[in-house]
């Protein structure tokens, strides 16, 4: 049996910006090879500093409330071999509760929202106004179908025109974590697939990097 393995994450490089007012991460060397202190073998180990928001990420609950868990506390069932659950809205910026379909095709899956948003990845298009979004009935909407991941290919899962955040206080004041900038959305079929998304166990942040993927065992297509 055949298995597709489909990347959804962002390579991060030096200097690379992905949010407005955000710094960009440095990537630097803090022991060259030239310098490494063994005779008998040559190393390189790398420094990076970076915010947490940086390319494709997880939010935890702590990012926005103060008692929820932190990066490391987030449960691992809701991060490894999750079944998922596609969203098309392509084309679409105010995705609303209409786009989930029947609510219980929702129940404990990872539901990824395609707007096709992360073709401008890299340009400023991608951080500029206009990205697609969840209105806030659809948090609402997927809290009751008892969700365990949020995932979507854009800027941010809610309107970044608006000083208020619904999706976010919403979702994980009910303890689902977010994933934005994501990519390859267009990849994953709309059932069937399963997630993987795993970020390094930090006490202490609410949000930071992920390799998020997707993988079947019988092939991709939509």
């Amino acid at each position: 049996m055949s298995k597709a393995i489909v990347e959804l994450s962002h390579p991060i490089s030096d200097g690379m910006l992905t949010y407005p007012g955000l710094p960009g991460p440095r990537v630097t060397t803090e022991v060259s090879r030239e310098r490494s202190p063994l005779i008998d073998m040559m190393y390189d180990i790398a420094r990076v500093n970076m915010v947490g928001n940086t390319g494709t990420h997880i939010d935890a609950p702590f990012h926005f409330h103060a008692r929820g868990v932190d990066i490391a506390e987030l449960p691992l069932e809701r991060l490894l071999n999750v079944r998922i659950v596609m969203i098309r809205a392509e084309g679409v910026r105010a995705v609303g509760p209409d786009a989930l379909g029947d609510p219980a095709r929702l129940w404990g899956r990872a539901v990824l929202v395609h707007t096709g948003w992360s073709a401008r990845w890299g340009s400023p298009a991608y951080l500029g106004p206009g990205h697609p979004f969840l209105v806030g009935e659809v948090a609402e909407a997927l809290v009751a179908a008892n969700v365990a991941l949020v995932g979507i290919d854009s800027l941010d899962i809610d309107d970044t025109s608006l000083p208020t955040r619904p999706c976010h206080h919403t979702l994980l004041g009910a303890g689902i974590p977010i994933i934005e900038h994501m990519t390859n959305l267009d990849a994953v079929p709309n059932t069937g697939a399963r997630l993987v998304a795993l970020p390094a166990p930090i006490h202490g942040m609410g949000t930071f990097p992920v390799r998020a993927v997707a993988w079947t065992d019988h092939g991709v297509g939509r």
